[in-house]
Order: structure tokens, then C-alpha cells, then sequence
């Protein structure tokens, strides 16, 4: 599948971008639609990926929300209303999807642009890579999520300095914090190394992915206890499965597993 906003490679990982070259690379409503789109298909099973990366078509990621259009808006209240449902949505079928998320941030991510880094697994930015809230600067309050997940990556004292003085986060100090994964060498790797990160993430074990995902984003609210036993169930049941007997018996075997082959 493949058209101007979403393409899925042949091995398995789902490209979707969420900002064009224009408009100063803004969040595009078009983009995040079409990307809803394509990750509804991955959950009735019409779409078989088994990676996300989210990636922006201009030199920076995504420099957040058009404010251009919040301000020409008839009702402004309404549309920023709608226009956060829908990313809301987005991110909400970016977890329902069950896949490993790798962001491609290059340049900017500010507002909603850093708010979908902060969704992903893994984000790889380069050496001009920079993270800003940006919302305080135009007078409004995170959307996104940023507000629930941004303390739980820094801790809470540190997100209430970045969201209240809409702090500047180069690259070295958004790796420092864990906003980042890794920085590569220039900024025209930055596309490159997340295409070959989310690639190996798609032909990596799925299950064992998917139960990874489950288990760290359950233990925040769960008690030792409950997670030492979900721990217990999730490893149990892997074991059985296709993924989990290729794994074992490759490391027996002393060779590296086959997992998309133990897939069919």
C-alpha cells in the first residue's frame, strides 16, 4: 500500500508522515487522518505491518500545530477542539496497533510534533535535532498527550520547568533525558538510520514486542506483585509460540533465529 502520506515497505514497516515541506512543516490534518487510516487497516488485519516509523516530508520533523489556520479559524474553539480529537485519535491507534514505534526527528519537534516523539519506542534525531513544548509561546496548553507522558520519561519536576518556561531541548540534552534514542553523525542520516532501526524492529520477534510494550506501559499502574505475575503469564505464554520456540531453539542451535520465517 502506498500513496502520498502513508507507504508500507515490503518488509513490514508502515511509513507514515505526519508533516509536509510546506507550511513550514506543520502538523498536517490530512496527514494524521491518513495515518489513522492506514493503522485502523493494521488492526482489522487488511494491512500487515509490523513496525510504525513516523517520519516528516520536510527538513524537520513536525514544527506542531498551523497556528496560521488556528487564527483564521471561524471558531476557534471548535476547530482546535477537532483537530485535537483526531490526533488524539492517532496516537491512540498508534497503541491499539500493539506495533514498536521509531520517529525519524530531524530538525524541529515542537508542540504536537514533540508530543508524537514522545509516543515513540525509539526516536532518532541528528545534531540539529530540537524539542520545544511551544504551546506557552501562543498562549494555550500541551495537546497530544505531552502533558501525561513527558513526566513519566523526565519526572515531574523536570516537566514542569520544560512545559512552564517552554524550554529549548537540543539533541545531546533530549538524548540525556530519554526523549531521544541515539543521534547520528549528520543530519541527513537521521532518515536513513530510523528507516534501518524500524526495519529491524519489523523483523524482530512481534510477540515478544508487543508483550515488551504491554508489560513496561501496565507497570505503571500495577503493584510488584501484579507484575511479577503478568511477567510470569507473558513469558509462559510466549514460549509456546512460534517466535518463542524459533528463539529458543536458534540459541541452542547456536544461529540467529528466523523469526519472520517461524511467522510464515
Amino acid at each position: 500500500m502506498s500513496d502520498d502520506l502513508t507507504i508500507l515497505h515490503d518488509d513490514g514497516v508502515l511509513e507514515i508522515a505526519v508533516s509536509l515541506s510546506t507550511a513550514g512543516s506543520a502538523l498536517d490534518h490530512g496527514a494524521v487522518l491518513a495515518g489513522n487510516e492506514a493503522l485502523q487497516k493494521v488492526m482489522r488485519g487488511s494491512l500487515k505491518a509490523r513496525a510504525v516509523l513516523l517520519t516528516g516530508r520536510g527538513k524537520n520533523f513536525c514544527a506542531g500545530g498551523n497556528v496560521a489556520y488556528f487564527a483564521a479559524a471561524d471558531d476557534r474553539r471548535e476547530y482546535l477542539r477537532g483537530l485535537a480529537h483526531d490526533l488524539h485519535t492517532l496516537i491512540a491507534s498508534l497503541y491499539s496497533t500493539r506495533l514498536p514505534v521509531v520517529a525519524a526527528a530531524s530538525g524541529w519537534a515542537a508542540g504536537a510534533g514533540m508530543s508524537l516523539v514522545l509516543h515513540a519506542d525509539l526516536a532518532i534525531g541528528g545534531p540539529a535535532t530540537r524539542m520545544r513544548p511551544a504551546y506557552p509561546g501562543i498562549g494555550l496548553s500541551p495537546d497530544g498527550g505531552m502533558s501525561w507522558l513527558l513526566p513519566r520519561i523526565v519526572g515531574l519536576g523536570k516537566a514542569r520547568s520544560i512545559l512552564l518556561r517552554d524550554e529549548v531541548i537540543d539533541a545531546p540534552a533530549a538524548v540525556q533525558l530519554g526523549l531521544l534514542s541515539e543521534i547520528t553523525a549528520s543530519d541527513d542520516e537521521v532518515a536513513g538510520r530510523a528507516r534501518e532501526v524500524a526495519a529491524g524492529l519489523a523483523a524482530g520477534p512481534s510477540g515478544a514486542h508487543t508483550a515488551i510494550r504491554h508489560l513496561l506501559y501496565s507497570s505503571a499502574s500495577n503493584t510488584l506483585a501484579e507484575q511479577l505475575a503478568a511477567e510470569a503469564e507473558s513469558i509462559a505464554a510466549l514460549s509456546v509460540t512460534a517466535e518463542g520456540m524459533e528463539g529458543v531453539d536458534a540459541f541452542v542451535a547456536k544461529r540467529a533465529p528466523d523469526f519472520p520465517g517461524a511467522r510464515g
